[in-house]
């Protein structure tokens, strides 16, 4: 068995046969990441009661929210790398304990500062349960399975963006803001009990050194242009804030990539994206995710500031994207489509149908859901097909050893993508909208503004149909880039398949100990 004799620097990740609870520990993981997505989002509706009960100001509430996101964004690759070293198993626990006691100090708060601690801790929590859940789901599943299971977990983030604000408005009808955070201590025991009893462990063994330095530059680079994205629309994208931010955080991630390409033992080994691959992969599951994230803003300002919709009403309205997202991944249809379409095929179609649902939106929902129901429907079935099957390219084209790393990158992608989406599609709605305010309401750098210097009805349509005409033209600016980034992502990943098969079909020569292994 010279395949195994080889190997013996790394666990396996894929024991003999297939796990007999694998469908089960897939559950379990799920419900873990399920928690982490709803912290992304179930906040957004308790703003007036943490303002009301906490006395916390605009400036508490923004750091209450963006605490969690920038902790966790920073940390993922160097959770990824923690999961790999010291045990996936191992750090998922920990994940789960460390998450669980976050959110009783979250949900035990006297004060904002208090609070914004407490979602910090969270964010770490919820950054090794994001690196983990994914390493552990390419351990227990074989190749034949994996596309539904990666589909199956890809699928959780659509139903948290859902249930957000679903489940946050209705404890908030019963209880106190601290419910939000209680109802995880609960989901996150279980999961640790099920974790301990049914996750087999795998890490790497070959006595790596821990990269520290690459783990610091990574948080600053990281942190740095997560944090200029977040402040971008509130502080103005010239500020000295975000330019100051931005600067910081580029100069960290040009330093952790030269670090890591000298290092004896890289965190991220930088020759990863010559691989044409991998290139592919991460290029297209950056606009998924910038195209996601985007038209999630855009389409949460169209229907309550065009349509008229409340809160709730909103979120209502935006459910037909995830359950189509959900559906399709938990039925198995994208996983079968993949073999049929090939990864190229299968991520192009997805794309292609992700802009086109945003076309839609922009053309047939200015004025009514009925246009933009389609639109959404549209949306979710390209989403399906190809966010699975971006992450399941990303990860293959990763070492098994790396499992935890490419997880890491994986989630950084998705973090990155979507607040470009925002920042980029926000930027193009704001000039388009200005460009075509009325004279009366000129120089106002947002929609309620510019109603506030309107006085007659004719002025405040004329307002509304300049916001709805920008929200259109950056509705049409994000089905563009995410087209181009479908046809970029296929055509890189059709190369390299290609060359794969030109590799295996060259002269047979002795092969190498290298390649033996």
């Amino acid at each position: 068995m010279p395949a195994v004799a080889s190997d013996a620097t790394t666990t396996p990740l894929q024991p003999p046969g297939r796990n007999a609870a694998r469908w089960l520990i897939l559950a379990v993981i799920c419900l873990a990441q399920l928690t982490v997505v709803l912290d992304n989002t179930v906040l957004n509706v308790a703003i007036p009661s943490l303002t009301k009960e906490l006395g916390a100001t605009t400036a508490d509430v923004q750091w209450t929210i963006s605490a969690y996101s920038l902790v966790q964004s920073g940390l993922l690759l160097t959770a990824g790398n923690a999961a790999d070293r010291y045990g996936r198993k191992k750090m998922l626990a920990v994940g789960l304990t460390l998450f669980g006691i976050a959110s009783l100090g979250a949900t035990l708060a006297q004060s904002p500062g208090q609070l914004i601690a407490a979602r910090a801790g969270m964010g770490v929590g919820g950054a090794l349960l994001v690196t983990t859940t994914l390493a552990v789901v390419m351990q227990i599943f074989d190749d034949a399975e994996r596309p539904k299971a990666i589909g199956i977990w890809s699928s959780v983030n659509s139903l948290g963006f859902a249930a957000g604000p679903l489940i946050g408005g209705a404890l908030l009808d019963h209880f106190w803001w601290g419910s939000l955070f209680l109802v995880n201590l609960p989901v996150a025991v279980i999961a640790l009990v099920a974790v301990l009893a049914l996750v087999p462990e795998s890490k790497s063994v070959s006595g790596e050194r821990p990269d520290l330095l690459g783990a610091l530059l990574s948080m600053i680079g990281m942190v740095g242009v997560v944090y200029a994205i977040i402040t971008g629309p509130v502080s103005g994208w010239t500020s000295s804030q975000v330019l100051l931010s931005a600067a910081v955080g580029i100069v960290g991630l040009a330093a952790f990539a030269r670090w890591e390409l000298h290092v004896p033992y890289p965190m991220l080994d930088m020759h990863f994206f010559r691989d044409r691959r991998f290139i592919g992969a991460v290029s297209g599951g950056i606009l998924v995710a910038f195209g996601m994230g985007g038209s999630i803003f855009l389409l949460t300002q169209h229907l309550q500031l065009v349509l008229g919709y409340g809160p709730l009403e909103a979120g209502l309205r935006m459910a037909p994207l995830a359950v189509t997202v959900i559906l399709i991944n938990f039925t198995g249809l994208g996983a079968r489509l993949m073999p049929r379409l090939g990864t190229p095929g299968t991520i192009v179609t997805g794309m292609t149908l992700l802009a086109a649902g945003l076309a839609a939106v922009a053309l047939l929902g200015g004025d009514s859901y009925g246009g933009m129901l389609a639109g959404l429907i549209v949306m979710g079935v390209g989403v399906a097909l190809a966010m699975p099957t971006m992450a399941n390219a990303i990860m293959s084209a990763i070492p098994p050893a790396k499992a935890g790393v490419g997880a890491g990158v994986n989630g950084t992608l998705m973090e990155f993508g979507q607040g470009l989406g925002v920042a980029v599609l926000g930027a193009v709605l704001n000039s388009r909208f200005v460009a075509l305010l009325p004279v009366v309401a000129a120089g106002a750098g947002s929609l309620p503004a510019a109603l506030a210097h309107t006085r007659t009805d004719a002025e405040r349509t004329a307002v509304q149909d300049a916001f709805a005409t920008g929200i259109g033209t950056s509705q049409l600016v994000g089905a563009v880039a995410v087209l181009l980034g479908g046809l970029l992502a296929a055509l890189l990943l059709r190369r390299a398949e290609r060359t794969g098969r030109e590799g295996a079909t060259a002269p047979e020569a002795a092969p190498s100990p290298a390649a033996a292994e």
